[in-house]
């Protein structure tokens, strides 16, 4: 036996112009499919979306291979804009899964042959149990096309693998088609931002759009507050001991009339006042930036951000002193 063991193989010829000459076939060959795809929508997109529309129940995404998995992303993504659907693979709905399917739902079956013999084996018992059925095929003449009430053609003139074998383009192509009822969906239900973001709460999106200046101010005795003839002695140990680096100023009834901060403190210096026998009156800013506490959290922080500051002052619907916010609040709320 020579000194190479069977598991030893030979090195690979590698051609990195080939790779991206491949790469930019691929994507062209993609492009060009989706491109197509563009142009063969019509009346049965719309019907697509109506049918989608009409389901009272949820949106049951079936597929096999390849198009399982486009179909398990084109769930979430219905699930998450807005209409209610959950994947159900097609050889586990034979074993009983289809129990799962209710009157009040609908299957969208993915097959790019639409001859995907797990599927048509239960297309059967759709049709018994009146179970609306929208299918994306490669071929609108198949079984799975003939059946179904909608058939979309997410036919593909070649698929981008060298052997015109593995699904590349077709997969892309029912993808994106997926994407597309989505957005139509959403659009027609007036699915909005603040909806995407109910269903998303631990995501950026969610936090900027959920959370609330009430939700991560500082309250109650964390703020810093004093009334306008309070000495600046006074007034300077309430700043330190609230460590916000400002202080409002406040009328009898909670109302604000100023704000003091660091930077007023070392303005003042700079003038070279004596600063020891003036009041929070002498020396406050007059009409200081509020945010409402109902306002959301990333409202603050454009506020913040506009006006080139580092904290801001949150009153209540009628104007009184409720609360006060910084960036680094904002910051440990992942609200920026």
């Amino acid at each position: 036996m020579s000194e190479r063991t069977l598991s030893q193989k030979p090195p690979i010829a590698f051609d990195p112009e080939r790779a991206v000459a491949l790469a930019r076939e691929t994507l062209e060959i993609e492009a060009t499919a989706l491109l197509e795809l563009k142009s063969r929508q019509g009346p049965s997109f719309a019907d697509a979306v109506q049918l989608l529309l009409r389901c009272e129940g949820r949106v049951v995404v079936m597929g096999m291979g390849k198009s399982g998995h486009v179909g398990r992303k084109i769930a979430a993504t219905l699930a998450s804009t807005g209409t209610p659907a959950m994947f159900v693979h097609p050889a586990e709905a034979s074993h009983g899964d289809l129990g799962m399917i209710t009157a009040q739902d609908l299957v969208l079956a993915i097959s790019n042959s639409g001859e995907s013999d797990e599927l048509t084996a239960i297309l059967p018992v759709l049709k018994r149990l009146f179970i609306p059925l929208l299918a994306l095929t490669g071929r609108p003449e198949s079984t799975l096309g003939r059946h179904a009430d909608v058939a979309l053609d997410t036919s593909v003139a070649k698929e981008a693998c060298p052997l015109n074998l593995a699904p590349t383009a077709s997969t892309t192509a029912q993808l994106a088609m997926g994407d597309a009822l989505a957005v139509a969906l959403l659009d027609a239900r007036g699915f909005k931002a603040e909806d995407f973001a109910r269903s998303h709460p631990g995501g950026a999106l969610g936090r900027k759009l959920l959370t609330h200046v009430r939700d991560v101010m500082r309250g109650g005795a964390a703020v810093p507050r004093v009334a306008p003839d309070t000495p600046f002695t006074e007034m300077m140990r309430e700043m330190s001991a609230k460590g916000l680096g400002s202080t409002a100023v406040v009328d009898d009834q909670g109302k604000v009339l100023g704000i003091f901060t660091d930077g007023d403190l070392r303005r003042q210096i700079e003038k070279g006042r004596d600063l020891r026998g003036l009041t929070a009156a002498d020396v406050m800013t007059l009409r200081p930036r509020q945010v409402r506490d109902d306002a959301l959290a990333v409202e603050a922080a454009d506020l913040m951000e506009e006006a080139r500051i580092t904290s801001v002052l949150v009153v209540d619907a009628a104007g009184q002193l409720v609360g006060a916010l910084n960036f680094n609040d904002l910051m440990r709320a992942k609200v920026i």
